[in-house]
C-alpha cells in the first residue's frame, strides 16, 4: 500500500510539472524548469570537469538548453539539438537573454541521422537522454560517427536495480523513474553497451541516493531553493555510503583506440 500510494503521488507531481511551475510562479526562473538546474553548487553540472575552452561539443537532446549554457563559458563551440519545439525555443530565448554567442541549438531527432559531419565532435553529451529512446543503438552509433578519433562520449542514464524500483516491481507497480523511459540500466548493462559501439569507459560515478520521496524534495524545490540544496546535498552524501542505491550512472567514455565494435 505504502509504495502504491507514494508511487500515484510522485507520477501526478510529475504529470503535472509542479515543481517546475512552482518555480516559475515563486519568481524564481522566468521560465518553467525544474529546481535541480537553479541550483548553486556545481556538481549537478559534474560534465564540465571533461571539458576545455577549446572543446567542440554536441548536446544531444538539450531540451531547453540548460546544459548548454552551462558549458558555454567553458567551451569553444556548442550545439545542440531536440526533436521538442516547445523545449527548443525556451532554450532559444534563454540563449539569446543571456547572449552566449557560442550556442547553436536546432530542431533534429536523435533517432534519426544527426545532421553533422563525422569527427567534428570533441565532446559528445547524452545526459538523461538513451533511456528516452527505441533506437539507443542508432544513437550511439551516431555518437561514436560524430566524435573525433580521441573524442569522449559524456552520459547519465537511470539504474534499474535500487531498493526503492524493486519494490515497485515486486508490488507490481510501474518501476522506471519515469513514464517515457524504455530503459534502465545496470552498471554492466551500460558499459556493455557503450562497448558494442566502440567506446572505453574512464569513469563510472552514482548520481544520488534513490528515496521514494524525490517528488517531495522537488517540491519543496520549487518554494524553497535552501532547503532543496540542502536535501540534495543529503542525497549525495547518502550515495556514497550506499551507491548501489544510486538513482543513475554518470558516466564518461573515450572512443577506443582499438575499435572493433559490431555497431
Amino acid at each position: 500500500m505504502f509504495a502504491w500510494v507514494v508511487w500515484h503521488l510522485r507520477v501526478a507531481v510529475g504529470y503535472f510539472r509542479l515543481p517546475a511551475l512552482l518555480v516559475k510562479w515563486t519568481g524564481k526562473s522566468r521560465q518553467a524548469v525544474d529546481p535541480k538546474h537553479l541550483l548553486s553548487n556545481t556538481t549537478h553540472h559534474w560534465y564540465l570537469e571533461h571539458l576545455t575552452l577549446d572543446s567542440v561539443v554536441l548536446d544531444v537532446g538539450c531540451g531547453n538548453a540548460m546544459h548548454s549554457i552551462a558549458c558555454a563559458p567553458e567551451c569553444r563551440l556548442i550545439c545542440g539539438f531536440d526533436h521538442n519545439w516547445e523545449q527548443l525555443r525556451m532554450g532559444q530565448s534563454l540563449t539569446r537573454g543571456r547572449r552566449l554567442g557560442n550556442i547553436h541549438l536546432t530542431v533534429g531527432d536523435a533517432e534519426d541521422r544527426w545532421a553533422f559531419a563525422s569527427g567534428c565532435f570533441d565532446k559528445v553529451l547524452l545526459l538523461d537522454v538513451l533511456e528516452h529512446l527505441t533506437e539507443r543503438d542508432f544513437a550511439l552509433q551516431e555518437a561514436k560517427r560524430v566524435l573525433r578519433a580521441d573524442g569522449m562520449a559524456v552520459l547519465s542514464v537511470p539504474n534499474r536495480d535500487t531498493s526503492w524500483k524493486r519494490l515497485r516491481r515486486d508490488t507490481g507497480l510501474f518501476a522506471y523513474a519515469d513514464q517515457d523511459h524504455k530503459i534502465e540500466y545496470t552498471r554492466q548493462g551500460i558499459e556493455d553497451a557503450l562497448a558494442r559501439h566502440g567506446f572505453s569507459c574512464i569513469s563510472i560515478a552514482p548520481v544520488v541516493f534513490d528515496t521514494p520521496w524525490d517528488w517531495a524534495i522537488n517540491l519543496i524545490g520549487g518554494v524553497s531553493l535552501g532547503w532543496y540544496e540542502r536535501l540534495v546535498e543529503w542525497k549525495r552524501n547518502k550515495v556514497l555510503q550506499y551507491p548501489d542505491e544510486s538513482t543513475g550512472f554518470r558516466i564518461v567514455a573515450q572512443v577506443s583506440a582499438d575499435d572493433e565494435a559490431s555497431g
